[in-house]
């Protein structure tokens, strides 16, 4: 018996929990939303070209130029719409061009929605009492990659005003940024499956080496498990955070221009490195465990060498 292998497998059992979380936050509506890598924030975007549009009675090339010719029909009524989100900062741009105000993404899917009781802080709405109301959620599917141009678009598109990220003055700088972490974003799910996986092993072996005699051999399989599952949370966590960090980093040197700013998913690291952690005390665990069989196994000899 081995009694204090079942540190180890507590330790392991954490991981794998944390792990899981980490892949299936997000995955349907209202589930752990708030666990996001990134978030988007689109309620203001296009705020400065409404403002130059709306001051401007020459100007054709503008937004409002733009919906004003599109359509006779409805053209006065979208620019009444334009100029009163326009006139009030409280009020979200986004919903009258088609958009919601945000678009976080998760491992294996992205969500959207918008923020109640409206996008932006003032003297009556603090920033902690506004919070996302989440609309829906894409297919999740393994190796996931968000698309911020690609998802606008696609809303955009469903708005049928005829208004495209163009017209926003959209920048080719945030979507070659985002796409130099596209690998890295598939990379990071392929490791927190093999994170997952790993952590599972060391459970099982650690729950094995509950029962069996005490030796040098089975903590020493058990260590290199947990060194596994250790490398692979640590590496899927350091990726994770790296795109959370350069594509907020990108998206707010770029956006701001345009009324757009991104936000880091800071719960989802906290889980993600929490995991790292544990597994890094089921590691010492299991080499202590080493040095105790080896100082268990020499008393074993010494004993029997005695007369």
């Amino acid at each position: 018996m081995r009694p204090s292998a079942l540190f180890p497998a507590l330790c392991a059992i954490v991981a794998v929990v944390l792990g899981f979380l980490c892949i299936f936050a997000g995955h349907k509506k209202d589930f752990m939303e708030d666990y996001h890598i990134l978030t988007l924030n689109t309620s203001r975007i296009g705020q400065n070209i409404l403002s130059e549009s709306s001051s401007s009675s020459s100007s054709s090339s503008g937004l409002l130029g733009l919906i004003q010719n599109a359509t006779s029909s409805i053209a006065s009524d979208i620019t009444d719409e334009l100029n009163d989100a326009v006139n009030s900062v409280a009020e979200s741009i986004a919903e009258d061009i088609g958009l919601s105000d945000f678009y976080s993404a998760h491992l294996m899917d992205y969500c959207w929605g918008d923020y109640t009781p409206q996008p932006v802080a003032n003297a009556t709405v603090s920033s902690s009492q506004i919070h996302k109301n989440v609309s829906a959620c894409s297919n999740a599917t393994a190796m996931f990659h968000f698309d911020p141009t690609a998802v606008l678009e696609k809303s955009l598109n469903e708005s049928g005003l005829g208004i495209t990220l163009d017209d926003l003055n959209w920048p080719d700088d945030i979507q070659q940024g985002l796409d130099a972490l596209r690998i890295a974003y598939k990379a990071m799910f392929v490791l927190y499956c093999i994170a997952v996986g790993a952590s599972f092993l060391v459970l099982v072996g650690s729950l094995v080496g509950v029962f069996l005699a005490s030796g040098r051999l089975s903590a020493f399989f058990n260590v290199m498990l947990a060194i596994l599952a250790f490398l692979a949370f640590g590496i899927a966590s350091a990726i994770a955070t790296a795109i959370a960090v350069k594509g907020a980093d990108v998206i707010n040197q770029y956006g701001n221009d345009i009324g757009i700013e991104a936000h880091r998913g800071g719960k989802f690291m906290a889980i993600s490195w929490a995991a790292t952690g544990v597994l890094f005390l089921a590691i010492l665990a299991w080499c202590v465990e080493c040095c105790i069989g080896r100082r268990h196994s020499k008393r074993a000899r010494t004993f029997a060498e005695k007369p």
